[in-house]
Formats: structure tokens, sequence, C-alpha cells
């Protein structure tokens, strides 16, 4: 069941790096959209990491499971930041989420692309620092 943004949930909230620290250091949850690979490579602190999208020889298809892998992970009411690598999947992510009646979502712009530009505090792995 393929939805379009245009679908009449709530319209997407986009927060700026800036925007969404000030949320996670106020008790958001930050969700990292992106795939395993990347999300190793470096993270933002305290986040969880649902893939929306997974890489396959045939190139990046969508996670059937997302939404479910979502909702055992987080509650309806909670608090969220989603963030990718620059923010195209994250977008997708959250018009999701919203459809899948989340209430406080918000798409970090710009993604961990933008928080790593931003000079924001990051876990690496210990053979990067």
């Amino acid at each position: 069941m393929a939805s379009h943004p245009c679908s009449g949930a709530d319209p997407v909230v986009t927060v700026d790096v800036h925007a969404a620290r000030h949320f996670l250091r106020s008790g958001h949850r930050y969700l990292d959209v992106r795939t395993e690979e990347e999300f190793k490579k470096g993270h933002v602190e305290n986040s969880l990491n649902i893939p929306y999208m997974f890489n396959t020889p045939q190139g990046r298809v969508k996670n059937p499971n997302f939404l479910e892998q979502v909702s055992a992970a987080c509650g309806k009411e909670e608090k969220l930041v989603v963030g990718c690598q620059s923010g195209v999947r994250s977008l997708h992510a959250t018009t999701d989420l919203l459809i899948a009646e989340f209430k406080h979502v918000s798409n970090m712009g710009g993604g961990y692309q933008a928080w790593v530009e931003s000079g924001f505090a990051v876990n690496k792995p210990q053979d990067e620092l």
C-alpha cells in the first residue's frame, strides 16, 4: 500500500539540525533511518537505528517492516526526530509515520551530513577516532 506525501496526513514538519538538537536535549528521541552500514560509520548519540531502506544488489529497496519495527520500539505519542544521511529518506519515513498516526514526528533537514557539518557530537567507531 504505497502512500503519497499529499494523501491527507499532517504535513511533515522539517526542522534544521539546531532545532533538532534542541528537541533531543528536551527529551525527543532520534530515529536514524539510514542503513546499518551507514549507522555504524557514525551516528547521533543515543539514536535508534531502524533502516527505512536496505541496500540490495538491485539498488535500495524500502524496508517492508519499517512501520512495524518503529511501532515495536516507540509509542505513537513519543516525540521523535527522524534523520537520514541528507534528509531525503527521513522525509519519506516521517510521512509514513504520520500516516501511521505517530503524533509527534519531525524530519531533520540536511540529515546526519548537516549534523556533522555543524560540529555536533556523534558516536563513531573507535578505530576512526
